[in-house]
């Protein structure tokens, strides 16, 4: 099965709970958690950017399908490997793939309830 195949199987955090640190999939949340939209004061995993991640722990094989605020923004190709290095810094992480994915477009309703409130948008 490719990359692309097994990120696709993998379904949306749209609750975002506290990740558990005790985990490779809680650690890479935290990674993702440290690197924010150029933007928007805001982490890409609370705005609400990555649209689904696979972590395969045994394997050390993470991928993610993420999107950005907007389609035109101005860092759409440099910003995947941005991410992917994040997580490559992730103990226990040997292989990190990033998919900028445009469907679904992004929209406020994506964003954790810190984030709303951190933007004052609650």
């Amino acid at each position: 099965m490719s990359m692309i195949d097994w990120l696709r199987k993998a379904e949306a955090h749209e609750d975002r709970p506290e990740p558990d640190l005790d985990t490779l999939e809680g650690r890479v949340i935290e990674a993702l958690r440290t690197v924010y939209d150029p933007e928007i004061p805001v982490n890409i995993y609370d705005l609400g950017l990555v649209y689904s991640l696979s972590v395969d722990e045994a394997a050390g094989k993470v991928g993610i399908r993420m999107t950005l605020t907007a389609p035109g923004c101005p860092v759409a190709q440099a910003f995947p490997g941005v991410v992917e290095g994040a997580v490559m810094e992730v103990s226990g992480v040997d292989e990190a793939e990033v998919e900028l994915v445009w469907d679904p477009p992004w929209s406020r309703e994506r964003m954790s309830e810190a984030a709303r409130l951190a933007l004052g948008l609650l």
